[in-house]
């Protein structure tokens, strides 16, 4: 009955497809194949070549937009029991707040619980891929097979990276050590700061990579996370990791003018630019994903674009920080390709990629003056075949076309949001919010059926959940109240940093689309 994938035939019959190249507003009505976990043929009546397989099961997909799962090609599963906790904080005190560093090592249970939770939600908003690039700290080997356990008893696909720096936070934000006393200075920290109990890059090697089982829906990639933070050893280091096992990378990259301007003070040999510092360093090219890239400045535009390095836009989580909003029409022009994520859980507070897809059209829409380019399917493309190219998966992921592996996404045609039908890919981008997902299916396995979970019990998990939220709620209490007495200190160093010129601006539109507007 098991096929390589562990599902069984399928046939999912009489849906309105979205096929690659096909009309995105109204798709043809087809049949699609399943077998081994990809699909096997398209057409308008596969009902005989089904009957072939007496074991296939046939979905009756009238009724149904059938497209490809979305890739969340930028999202940590660390914070996910932070949702709803935050409101508008600068991306800098946001990291107090919310990020592993600050808080006490968790629980195997919190991290496996926390784990699956988010994964849900990504596959409820019709997310078959995740790529989770995870913060442990203090690092245990335990918690890292919490994550993986967790992805694969969900049934979703996950690319899971380790978040590691070998440089301390303090030392990478403009005035921070000159404007905290030096007696507080260990309290302050960033994403993920030096662990020196593990070294963590040969362990994730050894244990995952190198001749480990190959797991079908589980992939890898590296985490360093920002240059900024990490020496040249490391970031070789991870260059030459990503060549031997041919592993993308995906880092944090001018998320914040903070970080611009750190570029600016800190890589004088390169002009200030941290995009020609990474040149240097042999990074750039199609393995490597900057997730956020707002401040980037038009020459750097085109190094990416000459490079082919690729960008992952999280629009929902750079309003909500004050971060800005990137430059899409510039990257567009330039033909540097993207993907789309949505983020932490504490700062974007929705794993949904109708809302990333929608934010990103709008804040293009709003960033020039000038009218631009439809931009419906370009974000479609973005969270589909954009974010399997960022994962290094552009041949079998992202789009329906036999071949490919069968992750799709079941969307219900009668909802208000799809009646009438005027643009199957307007409607998908600026209309629908999630309401719609009926059915989710990854690696050919039906993982969502009528909402719910086909792989685990969710009154169960809520439960588990909330038998560690009374301890987390009381580490963030305490972790809030630290953070408050440092409050006149980061107001002071975040008036500076934005007092600086870095020779753009993304937050506050200027006239025009000079150097110095937004795009």
């Amino acid at each position: 009955m098991n096929t390589k994938s562990g599902a069984d035939p399928l046939l999912i019959a009489g849906g309105r497809v979205m096929l690659r190249g096909d009309d995105p507003h109204q798709p043809q009505r087809a049949d699609i194949l399943v077998a081994d976990g990809a699909i096997a043929a398209i057409g308008p009546d596969l009902s005989a070549e089904a009957a072939k397989r007496p074991e296939c099961r046939r979905i009756d997909a009238r009724g149904r937009l059938v497209a490809p799962g979305f890739v969340n090609a930028h999202y940590h599963s660390h914070d996910v029991l932070a949702k709803g906790l935050l409101e508008e904080e600068p991306l800098e005190t946001w990291r107090l707040l919310a990020l592993p560093p600050q808080y006490p090592k968790r629980s195997r249970e919190e991290v496996k619980v926390r784990t699956m939770l988010g994964a849900l939600e990504c596959l409820k908003s019709g997310m078959t891929t995740v790529q989770d690039m995870v913060t442990l700290f203090p690092f245990d080997p335990d918690h890292l097979s919490a994550v993986v356990e967790a992805y694969e008893e969900i049934g979703i696909r996950a690319v899971v990276a380790l978040q590691y720096a070998d440089r301390k936070g303090i030392g990478t934000i403009p005035f921070w050590p000159e404007v905290f006393p030096p007696e507080l200075h260990d309290k302050l920290s960033t994403a993920a700061e030096p662990d020196a109990k593990i070294d963590q890059i040969a362990y994730f090697e050894d244990t995952y990579i190198k001749g480990a089982a190959e797991r079908p829906t589980i992939g890898w990639a590296l985490g360093p996370s920002a240059p900024e933070r990490c020496t040249s050893a490391l970031l070789q280091r991870t260059r030459e990791m990503s060549e031997k096992y041919d592993l993308p990378i995906f880092t944090h990259f001018y998320e914040s003018k903070g970080m611009a301007l750190q570029a600016r003070v800190a890589c004088p040999e390169h002009g200030g630019s941290l995009v020609r510092a990474l040149h240097a360093e042999g990074l750039l090219g199609p393995r490597l994903n900057l997730a956020h890239s707002v401040w980037l400045l038009d020459d750097e535009i085109a190094l990416l674009a000459e490079t082919g390095t690729r960008c992952v836009l999280n629009p929902l989580s750079n309003l909500k920080l004050k971060s800005g909003v990137p430059p899409v029409r510039r990257l567009q022009e330039a033909g540097v390709a993207f993907g789309l994520g949505c983020d932490n859980c504490s700062c974007s507070d929705a794993q949904n990629m109708f809302e990333a897809m929608k934010f990103a059209a709008m804040v293009t829409a709003i960033a020039d003056h000038e009218p631009g380019p439809p931009q419906a399917l370009s974000m479609f493309e973005a969270a589909t075949s954009g974010g399997a190219a960022c994962i290094g998966r552009a041949d079998d992921l992202g789009a329906i076309a036999p071949g490919m592996r069968a992750d799709m996404v079941l969307l219900d045609l009668e909802d208000p949001s799809f009646v009438p039908l005027n643009s199957a890919v307007r409607q998908l981008v600026y209309t629908e919010a999630g309401r719609g997902v009926r059915t989710v299916i990854v690696e050919g396995r039906v993982v969502i059926e009528d909402g719910r979970s086909t792989f685990i019990d969710e009154t169960e998990l809520a439960r588990r959940v909330e038998e560690v939220m009374p301890g987390f709620l009381d580490d963030f209490a305490q972790i809030r109240t630290r953070v408050d007495g440092l409050a006149p200190y980061l107001a002071e160093a975040h008036r500076r940093i934005w007092a600086e010129d870095v020779g753009i601006d993304r937050l506050f539109h200027e006239p025009g689309r000079g150097p110095g507007g937004c795009a």
